[in-house]
């Protein structure tokens, strides 16, 4: 190698300093047209170089092109290229040559090589032409292509459209690759085509087919990024994703300052609204050429959401509607994902920020492979997490009803399942589209991209339903996920008391009523099944008799806790009773005294100047919605067609 780069050196100097007693004249096919036509040599000794300016040939008077060398030159090998290897000399039939040699002889020494060249290689050809340009284009400007088959130069003259007199623009491009990437620029990627908005473009694609033809391929650039009009800046998508990530600043704000409930579950929601709000303000930044240029490594951050919403809106969920989240394994496995992904990308983010573009514009195969399984084990990490939020969900609104009097509003999380759902459909749509195109060689990024923009603007909408519950609804009842056991059964396996039978000091008894303690449950054999039931519709006289006496129905946050305390009875033992004897559950158990109860006060002259709403706040109901829910469930009627309107309401 440095024997080569010796030889290089003394080539060089003699060429700029003495007279060269070799040349090389080569005759071109005269199908090939001249015009413009640059010819250089690619030699062992200028390490193949198909575009050297040393070694580019002039043109002869004869028609023919020529080079001179030193004659100390003994023996190497060399090819003719028109600048690129996409260019190179072939047989006339288009096929591949071997390289030519040159070697001195010893009898009589050379001074002049004649060659022709029969062909050149035959090799796919793209002609481009550009049908319109933006009507702000400057009148002298130059416009190139540039791509993955010239190593994304932006000013290669071999590239630059040529004008035609019809004011269209043509250039050929010669390449082997089966995939072809490309960008129009003015001469750097500063004056890069953008869309019509404004915003960056996603390269242009080209498949080869088996059966590739010359067809030209017409083009339309839509606009230059930096000539970009004022209104066309921030486009109607990007305003309503900065309008969301702005919304989801004030509601990062707002949550903590306006109500203390769901506390602890608030910090884990303001953390993810705020993440949210940095990936989307993040989003729409990159879609402009002037941030990414000073900033390329911004581009990566979006990705970061793939792995980190999922497991944050989970614990958020569990924090809200259980006691104890039951996570399974401690909460910083949730996060492993997460740190994986980011130690995979920390090679990219690492890069310098040219060579981060020309990675991002090339896409080699590690980054490509990197990235697409970063998609595929995130997707399914998504489905997995989407899944237990919601057999969460639909544990709870199950659960709450055994436990709590207060219809509990989790609607909107059901909503925002529902819009997850739909972003998950969306990016497994996606990933088939390019799968596809990758498959059959197709062009699918448009189809894909508008894809991933629904989903964005899908993800953006979450915020809102879940910051504006949070403000405006009332604390969320916290339930165990723990099943209820009115049972107990001691180290050697034999039932044991779970409940003294002892009425609470606060219930009113009829006169002739002397309290007795009951026995204990045992639930042994089939002949205690019957004193069982026995003793549960004891129970349920001295329940009827409290109720009807305290009516702690009229709480409205009346819970099963709370009313087994007023009995002096375990949870478990009040649940078993009101499931087994009501043959209700603990919500629909303390409703029907409440609906009883509305009926009696409105039908009673001396409420005739109450509302039904206000009667039914006193009974214990807390929102129109879950009266009106509650009554046509226990009378299958609405109050008004019940009472047959017999009452104006304000």
């Amino acid at each position: 190698m440095i024997k080569k780069i010796v030889l290089w050196g003394l080539c060089c100097c003699w060429m700029l300093h003495t007279q060269a007693q070799l040349r090389f004249e080569v005759k071109i096919p005269s199908s090939t047209n001249p015009e413009g036509l640059k010819i250089f040599m690619a030699c062992s000794f200028n390490n193949w170089s198909p575009g050297d300016p040393l070694f580019e040939m002039k043109a002869a008077t004869n028609g023919r092109y020529y080079l001179e060398l030193p004659d100390t030159l003994q023996r190497f090998e060399y090819k003719y290229t028109q600048g690129y290897w996409t260019m190179v000399e072939g047989t006339s039939k288009g096929d591949s040559r071997q390289n030519r040699i040159f070697e001195q002889s010893k009898e009589r020494r050379l001074t002049t090589v004649l060659d022709t060249i029969q062909g050149w290689e035959a090799k796919p050809t793209y002609r481009l032409y550009i049908k319109s340009i933006p009507a702000n284009t400057p009148k002298d400007a130059r416009i190139y292509v540039a791509g993955n088959f010239n190593n994304w130069e932006t000013n290669n003259e071999h590239y630059r459209l040529q004008r035609q007199f019809d004011g269209t623009y043509r250039v050929s491009v010669t390449t082997d690759l089966s995939k072809l990437e490309f960008k129009f620029t003015r001469g750097d990627w500063s004056s890069v085509e953008g869309l019509a908005s404004g915003k960056a473009r996603q390269n242009r694609v080209i498949f080869r087919e088996s059966a590739f033809n010359l067809e030209e391929i017409p083009i339309d650039i839509a606009s230059w990024e930096d000539l970009s009009g004022t209104f066309n800046f921030f486009s109607l998508y990007d305003l309503l994703l900065l309008f969301s990530s702005f919304q989801c600043i004030l509601l990062v704000i707002a949550i903590p300052t306006m109500q203390d409930y769901n506390r602890k579950a608030n910090r884990w929601l303001s953390f993810t609204i705020l993440f949210t709000s940095v990936i989307l303000l993040i989003k729409v930044l990159t879609g402009y050429r002037i941030i990414t240029e000073q900033l390329s490594k911004i581009l990566l951050v979006p990705d970061l959401v793939f792995l980190l919403y999922a497991p944050l809106f989970y614990y958020y969920l569990q924090k809200l509607l259980f006691k104890k989240p039951t996570l399974n394994v401690p909460l910083w496995w949730h996060f492993v994902l997460p740190g994986l992904q980011l130690l995979v990308m920390l090679p990219y983010f690492l890069m310098d920020a040219k060579e981060l573009q020309l990675t991002i514009l090339n896409r080699p195969t590690d980054f490509h492979y990197v990235f697409v399984g970063i998609g595929v084990v995130a997707w399914w990490a998504n489905v997995f997490y989407w899944y237990q939020c919601w057999l969460s969900v639909k544990n709870y609104q199950q659960q709450y009803l055994t436990q709590a009097s207060i219809e509990q509003r989790t609607e909107y999380l059901m909503t925002v399942l529902v819009i997850q759902a739909i972003c998950l459909v969306l990016w497994l749509f996606t990933g088939i589209v390019m799968l596809v195109g990758k498959m059959f060689d197709y062009d699918t990024l448009t189809i894909a991209d508008k894809s991933v923009d629904i989903i964005w603007l899908a993800f953006s909408t979450i915020p809102y339903f879940l910051g504006y519950f949070a403000i405006h609804q009332p604390e969320i009842f916290k339930i165990s996920q723990e099943a209820p056991s009115s049972n107990a059964v001691s180290p050697n396996h034999e039932p044991v008391a779970t409940d003294e039978v002892a009425m609470p000091e606060n219930v009113a008894l009829p006169p002739n009523h002397t309290p007795e303690p009951l026995p204990v449950l045992e639930v042994i054999d089939t002949e205690k099944e019957a004193a069982q039931e026995q003793l549960l519709l004891s129970w349920k006289e001295k329940i009827d008799l409290f109720m009807d006496e305290q009516k702690p129905y009229t709480n409205a946050g009346l819970t099963l806790n709370e009313l087994a305390g007023m009995l002096k009875i375990s949870p478990h033992l009040l649940s078993k009773v009101i499931n087994e004897v009501y043959q209700k559950n603990f919500f629909d158990f303390i409703n029907s005294y409440r609906i009883e109860a509305f009926k009696e006060r409105f039908e009673d002259p001396r409420n005739r100047q109450y509302t039904m709403l206000a009667i039914a706040f006193e009974v214990g109901f807390n929102s129109k919605t879950a009266f009106n829910r509650a009554f046509k469930k226990m009378t299958q009627q609405t109050p008004r067609e019940y009472f047959f309107d017999s009452r104006a309401e304000e």
